[in-house]
């Protein structure tokens, strides 16, 4: 048996020790890494479907209400189909089919079904009904891409952290040109709010895609109130701002707070400045 002296003894304890203080180390960083990896984002894939509004011309006044709530369905319809898509990517389920059985398939359904009442709509008071049955379908972006949406059309690009998109503000409103029998229809234009996201946790994206899906639903269903009013005009000056957009500034205000809260329940870090983006929105 080899006898070791008291320095050699020393020697290997404090090799042994230093192996055990790397291998906490080490075991310290990888708990570290996995704690970021948790808090990062998981890019989703978003859905992919034919815009509708710019394929529509002019809709008539008496129909311009209707079909507004229709195309504000259909933002709502992708954005649930996006929240689920973020779902999947950060908690896989199913097999190869799952995304076109689950998600793809019932959207299409659903999409089917709200074409269809933007016909009759516009049947409903003597106008040419579309066909707009080609549009019911829909494939993947590429992950991190922004769903095309009807609620701001033209403006389907860009990243966006939580896989969707936010409508910033009204553009052309082809459903509300010049129509017989009415005016033509103010829309409304907010700040964006899917764009100034920080990186949201993969466990808040669902969340996130929910509230931002709220958000357009406001705007759409403001936009609707505002081609009532180009018809049916009522109230004094102040009556937009008052019954229109006051009203729309209050909701967003609570649906930006659940973003900020969804985001720092997960992470830690609540972002307060968020609520700046509620207001100011206007009618144009």
């Amino acid at each position: 048996m080899v006898r070791r002296t008291l320095g050699q003894r020393k020697h290997a304890a404090w090799k042994l020790g230093g192996v055990g203080v790397v291998a906490v180390a080490l075991l310290g960083a990888g708990l570290t890494l996995a704690s970021a990896d948790d808090r990062a984002s998981t890019a989703a894939q978003t859905a992919n479907c034919p815009t509708v509004r710019d394929k529509l011309g002019n809709v008539p006044a008496a129909a311009l209400a209707g079909v507004e709530q229709e195309l504000a369905n259909l933002d709502k319809q992708i954005e649930e189909a996006n929240a689920r898509l973020a779902q999947q990517a950060a908690n896989p389920q199913g097999g190869a089919n799952f995304i076109n059985n689950a998600i793809l398939g019932p959207l299409a359904s659903k999409r089917v079904a709200a074409l269809d009442r933007i016909g009759i709509n516009i049947n409903r008071v003597g106008g040419q009904r579309p066909d707009l049955a080609s549009f019911a379908t829909c494939g993947l972006n590429p992950p991190g891409t922004r769903s095309a949406l009807n609620g701001k059309a033209g403006n389907a690009g860009g990243n966006n952290n939580a896989g969707g998109g936010n409508n910033a503000s009204g553009g052309n409103n082809n459903a509300g040109g010049n129509n017989a029998g009415g005016g033509v229809a103010q829309r409304v234009s907010c700040p964006s709010v899917a764009d100034r996201l920080p990186a949201v946790p993969a466990r808040a994206a669902a969340e996130v895609q929910r509230e931002l899906a709220n958000l357009d639903k406001q705007i759409a269903e403001a936009d609707a109130r505002l081609a009532q009013l180009a018809v049916r005009p009522e109230g004094g000056p102040n009556f937009v701002r008052n019954a229109v957009i006051g009203p729309l500034e209050d909701r967003r205000v609570a649906a930006i707070n659940r973003i900020a809260t969804a985001i720092g329940r997960v992470d830690g870090n609540r972002p307060g400045n968020l609520v700046n983006l509620a207001r100011p929105c206007s009618a144009r």
